[in-house]
């Protein structure tokens, strides 16, 4: 069976990249909120043989308990290389078949195309790796290897093509697909502003979009939007 893993680091340091269109606390409110979806996703996964969360943090680790997931302690934040590092090779020690790991920053993601990359997945009784890129093809949004600890881990800005490349080296063909959920990472504000254009267009919803919209940041960034479009 195959564990996801998600790692979570402090809350209040989290998506410093959104500053230029969210004050601190709008960040860390959104974190929250994204966490909790990608969390409702994972545990949608019936396929999944348990949901570990990589983290220090006490908020993260209240939010995940009624989960009923797995908590992982780090004892510093290192970043999410390293929590990686520690899940796979904590889940390999305990002779896991595989591992699943996705960011908590993917709000628009579902239980069911979690089960649909497991599906692509197959059997991880061999050493494969199945990878879904992020809309721009620069992130990697979620992993799957058999064995966890099957790749080093190459997270951070445009960690797609180094992913690859490490699979390749140890002889894997790399399994790519794509989802609309799962591809779409908040990272940036013009991420916010595809989140948004998404929803109106599909009628999506979440924790993440329920805030943005509840809070008046969603309003506030499309006027921003028409203002500069129109300048």
């Amino acid at each position: 069976m195959i564990w996801a893993v998600l790692p979570a680091k402090n809350f209040d340091q989290a998506k410093e990249r959104l500053s230029p269109a969210l004050s601190a606390p709008e960040r860390r409110d959104l974190f929250r909120a994204m966490f909790g979806d990608v969390l409702a996703a994972l545990a949608d996964a019936s396929s999944l043989a348990g949901v570990m969360v990589v983290t220090r943090d006490a908020e993260a680790i209240a939010i995940s308990r009624p989960y009923g997931v797995r908590i992982l302690h780090e004892d510093e934040n290192n970043g999410q290389t390293a929590a990686i590092e520690f899940a796979a090779a904590t889940l390999a020690q305990e002779k896991a078949s595989g591992m699943l790991t996705m960011p908590g920053d993917v709000p628009l993601a579902t239980g069911a195309e979690i089960e649909q990359v497991l599906a692509s997945h197959g059997d991880p009784a061999g050493a494969r790796m199945t990878i879904v890129p992020a809309h721009d093809e620069r992130g990697s949004n979620c992993i799957v290897c058999s064995p966890p600890g099957l790749i080093p881990f190459q997270f951070g800005n445009d960690s797609f093509r180094p992913h690859l490349a490490v699979a390749r080296d140890r002889g894997v063909a790399p399994n790519i697909i794509k989802f609309p959920g799962i591809g779409l990472d908040i990272d940036r504000p013009e991420d916010l502003l595809a989140l948004l254009t998404r929803v109106e267009q599909t009628g999506e919803t979440g924790r993440a979009v329920t805030y943005l919209y509840e809070s008046g940041v969603a309003t506030r960034l499309e006027e921003e939007a028409n203002r500069a479009s129109s300048a």
